[in-house]
C-alpha cells in the first residue's frame, strides 16, 4: 500500500441519495474518511447502513450524489475505484468448497496482485496457520470474519470497508482484529465498518457517524458526540438520544413491566 496524502480523504461521500421505490433509504448523506482513521458507521435497524455500504462499494447505483474513493470518482471510473478499496459484507460470505489459500489465488489474480511469502504472513498472523488449504465451509463463524480479513488485507488497499466484522467472534479473535484495524490505519490506511456492538465502537473508532431513518444526524469523537446528547451517559444511552431510539433504561422497564403485569417491582 503506497503512503496516502494524509490531507486528502481516502472515502468522500457527497449528497448521496438512495430510494427503493417511494421509501428513502438514504437522504443527502455527505461524510469524509481520511487517512490514520477508523469511523464507525451506527444506526438503528433501518438506518440506511447496509444501503450505504452497498453503494460505497459499487454493488448499488445511488439515485443521486458522489463517491470519491482516494480522489477516484466512483461513477467515472469504477474499476479504479474499487480497486482502491476492499470489502467485508456481513456474514463473511465465501465460497465454502475452497480453501483459504484458494480464494487467495482467486482474489488476487483477480486484482493481479503477487503476494509471495506475505500470504503466509497474513495467514499466521491471523490465526488461521495450518488451516490455510481446509475447505472453508469447515471453518467456524469466527474463522471465516478472519479468513475474510486475510483477503480485504491481501488485496493491498487503502481503503477497507466492513460491515460487522467481529459478529461471531470470541474475545481473543474480537481483540486481534481490532489490533489489526489500529495498526492498519496507523501505518496510513482507513477503515470505515459498520457494527451494532457499541462498546467495540467506543474503544476502537476515532470517529463516530450516527445514521437515523437515513440521514447523518451526529459524527465526531465520543467526547463531541456526548455532548451533542445533553452530556453523560452511556455511548447506548448516546446513541439512543442522537438516533432518536427510546431510552434503553426506559425500554427495559417498559418491557419488563409489562412481562410481569406489575408484579417487577422498580428499584427505588
Amino acid at each position: 500500500m503506497k503512503a496516502p496524502d494524509p490531507n486528502t480523504p481516502l472515502l468522500e461521500v457527497r449528497n448521496l441519495t438512495h430510494s427503493f421505490g417511494e421509501r428513502l433509504a438514504v437522504k443527502d448523506l455527505s461524510f469524509q474518511v481520511f487517512p490514520g482513521q477508523v469511523v464507525g458507521l451506527l444506526g438503528p435497524n433501518g438506518a440506511g447502513k447496509t444501503t450505504t455500504v452497498r453503494a460505497l462499494c459499487g454493488l448499488l447505483a445511488p439515485d443521486k450524489g458522489e463517491i470519491l474513493v482516494d480522489g477516484v470518482n466512483l461513477a467515472d471510473d469504477p474499476l479504479e475505484a474499487k480497486r482502491r478499496l476492499a470489502l467485508i459484507p456481513d456474514g463473511a460470505p465465501l465460497y465454502p468448497n475452497l480453501s483459504l489459500r484458494q480464494h487467495l489465488d482467486l482474489t488476487t489474480g483477480l486484482r493481479g496482485i503477487e503476494l509471495g511469502v506475505q500470504a503466509q504472513d497474513l495467514i499466521d498472523g491471523l490465526a488461521l496457520g495450518g488451516r490455510e488449504n481446509e475447505p472453508i465451509g469447515g471453518f467456524s463463524r469466527g474463522m471465516r470474519q478472519r479468513a475474510a480479513l486475510v483477503l480485504a488485507l491481501s488485496a493491498n488497499a487503502p481503503l477497507l470497508i466492513l460491515d460487522e466484522p467481529l459478529t461471531g467472534l470470541d474475545a481473543p479473535g474480537t481483540a486481534l482484529i481490532k489490533e489489526v484495524l489500529r495498526q492498519w490505519a496507523n501505518h496510513g490506511g482507513a477503515v470505515l465498518y459498520t457494527s451494532h456492538l457499541l462498546d467495540v465502537v467506543e474503544r476502537v473508532c476515532d470517529s463516530m457517524l450516527i445514521l437515523s431513518e437515513g440521514s447523518l444526524v451526529a459524527e465526531g469523537d465520543l467526547a463531541s458526540l456526548t455532548s451533542a446528547a445533553g452530556g453523560g451517559g452511556t455511548l447506548e444511552e448516546v446513541f439512543a438520544a442522537l438516533a432518536h431510539s427510546e431510552d434503553p433504561v426506559l425500554a427495559a422497564k417498559k418491557l419488563l413491566r409489562s412481562i410481569g403485569r406489575g408484579a417487577i417491582q422498580e428499584k427505588r
